[in-house]
């Protein structure tokens, strides 16, 4: 028989959407699953909607909890689940049919501790089926430097994947954090001794003006403290040759959330200095792994001297380069 999956469904504020999601995980192929929903104190009527799943399949079941933040919820499933590997679903995204079967096909063929597959935006229509559907197998180490490849998206989220349980059994998601994903991935992947990337669109990322990471919220300082203890974990373990585009993306990445910091956050001063600060330390760090491109330093040592200036030869680069 199958191992067990345990799908993780953290719900809050989701009463439109949130029907969706589940049946397209209870629409899976792959049948032998728990599907565990977590309200996360949702205040509209999702908690009744959950109990009402529960009522009609008994592959589900329903943690009701005070609000903790998304990952207080996903650690909460992962704590009463029993699967022998984990997904998870945020709770107005949904599911391909295949998703956990051919996720955990290709995990058992390979010998792998970690399927992942490509996502596409959706606002609500099937999931376009786009892809090779080739196979590819990485090393846990191999997988960190996907991070800062074209496809780096597809590696850094949390829910197009799926996990043998022991990747989790000392990680669990930052409690009160956004961008919880860029601050525990990497992680998983310095426990995972080969993974393996399904070139097939299985998982619908739904497009929602009230999505939690769209638009500019302060709480992108999150993000900045998530990459610099990754680029401090990369170091301790000896990475060296993801310093420096770690670094850069890490540059790159701090100064965008430094402008919106200074278009719509007034009195966030303290925050952008420690954005310029990450960059001092950034651009002397860097020289014991190696150089960023000239170009890519001038850039820097320009937006330390003079964010305006750099801003404005920022945008007429982007300009130019979107006439060609």
């Amino acid at each position: 028989m199958r191992e067990l999956i345990s799908v993780i469904i953290p719900v809050y504020r989701v009463e439109e959407y949130l029907s969706r999601c589940v049946d397209s995980v209870l629409a899976q192929t792959y049948e032998n699953m728990e599907v565990i929903l977590v309200d996360d104190g949702s205040p509209d009527g999702c908690p009744a909607i959950c109990d009402a799943y529960a009522a009609l399949d008994s592959r589900v079941r329903v943690l009701h909890q005070k609000n903790t933040g998304l990952s207080g919820a996903r650690n909460a499933g992962i704590d009463a689940s029993h699967g022998k590997w984990l997904a998870f679903v945020d709770s107005d995204d949904y599911l391909a049919p295949r998703f956990l079967e051919r996720l955990y096909e290709v995990c058992v063929d390979t010998g792998s501790d970690l399927g992942v597959c490509r996502w596409e935006y959706v606002k609500g229509e099937p999931i376009p089926e786009r892809g090779s559907g080739g196979v590819r197998v990485y090393t846990g180490r191999e997988m960190l430097a996907n991070l800062y490849t074209p496809d780096g998206a597809y590696f850094v989220v949390a829910w197009n994947k799926l996990y043998r349980r022991e990747l989790f059994q000392e990680i669990r998601y930052p409690q009160g954090r956004i961008h919880e994903d860029e601050a525990t991935t990497y992680r998983i992947y310095d426990r995972t001794e080969r993974a393996t990337y399904v070139d097939s669109s299985l998982y619908g990322y739904f497009v929602t003006p009230s999505s939690i990471t769209r638009g500019f919220n302060p709480k992108r300082m999150d993000w900045v403290r998530a990459v610099a203890e990754r680029m401090d974990f990369f170091e301790r373990k000896g990475y060296r040759e993801l310093m420096v585009p770690g670094l850069q993306a890490f540059a790159d990445g701090s100064i965008d959330i430094y402008f919106g910091l200074r278009d719509f956050l007034p009195g966030s001063e303290k925050q952008q200095e420690e954005i310029r600060a990450y960059i001092r330390q950034g651009l002397k760090r860097v020289r014991s792994y190696g150089r960023f491109p000239l170009r890519t330093e001038i850039g820097y040592r320009m937006f330390l001297a003079c964010p305006a200036i750099y801003r404005k030869l920022l945008n007429r680069v982007k300009s130019e380069n979107g006439k060609q």
